[in-house]
């Protein structure tokens, strides 16, 4: 369905609720943000390094709130790198003070470097798993702590991969970070359930975004990356976002300690549309 269809019809079940989305600057995070915004939420763009691109997000958060009558609601932006633990503490102080609550946690943020295994730098194997997942363990515990103490319940949802159960030789730190989501997602889940508070993942297939950029814009590496994808297309990140509002919604109300695959069917072995195994 084109795009423009899609936007046409929002609704609005994120209405009262305050999000956080780390790293919201561009790609998948900056659509979440602007989703969860049409959806009715008050959103906090988390970023690190230049402003520009969480200021261009926090404008089309504003202008999808305005455009879907939902007011001007305090739509902030907020520096923060996940991979510090002094950084994660003064974002949530930040937020807090100035909303009083939050009711939903995505936890986006995340990067990858392409490296021999045997070969792969220590710090740059730290940095990784720093930020795609420690920064992830560390924010959950805050929004955690934040649910447990004002009652009522909560979400957290995880920006994971299929990258979480497909192996990606050649990035061994970013698989072992989205390896470490599902049971990161699935262990809160079930300790955190009893207490109202619900915790799942989202894992994006091949997404037209910048962390994608070394094969999105040449038309013969995307033609090789379409080829594996049994939708036969590369996805969007306004699909992923849609993904990650029905996850933070009522809708998703008995949803819980999920990964939700959303990659165009490439978690179902493409490579066996014929058989040639039996």
């Amino acid at each position: 369905m084109p795009q423009t269809e899609r936007s046409t019809s929002f609704p609005s079940r994120l209405v009262g609720q305050y999000a956080l989305v780390t790293g919201a600057s561009q790609g998948i995070g900056r659509a979440v943000a602007v989703r969860l915004a049409q959806e009715g939420a008050t959103v906090a763009v988390n970023y690190f390094g230049s402003a520009e691109g969480a200021e261009e997000t926090l404008a089309l958060a504003l202008a999808a709130s305005s455009d879907r009558g939902h007011g001007k609601p305090d739509h902030v932006m907020v520096k923060a790198d996940v991979g510090n633990e002094q950084d994660i503490a003064a974002m949530f102080e930040t937020i807090l003070a100035r909303w009083k609550r939050l009711d939903c946690l995505v936890n986006n943020a995340g990067f990858q470097r392409e490296s021999p295994s045997e070969a792969l730098d220590i710090e740059t194997y730290r940095r990784i798993i720093d930020v795609n997942l420690n920064g992830a363990v560390l924010c959950a515990q805050k929004a955690l702590a934040h649910f447990v103490a004002r009652g009522g319940g909560g979400s957290i949802i995880n920006c994971s991969s299929i990258h979480q159960i497909v192996p990606k030789p050649g990035y061994l730190a970013y698989s072992i970070s989205k390896s470490g989501m599902a049971g990161l997602t699935r262990t809160l889940a079930l300790e955190f359930a009893g207490r109202g508070i619900r915790v799942n993942a989202v894992g994006p297939g091949a997404i037209d975004t910048p962390i994608n950029a070394a094969w999105t814009g040449d038309p013969e590496k995307r033609g090789v990356v379409t080829s594996h994808i049994p939708l036969g297309r590369v996805g969007t990140p306004e699909e992923i976002a849609a993904v990650f509002a029905f996850l933070a919604s009522e809708d998703a109300s008995y949803i819980t300690g999920q990964t939700i695959y959303a990659c165009g069917g490439v978690t179902l072995f493409p490579e066996f549309r014929e058989n040639w195994a039996s």
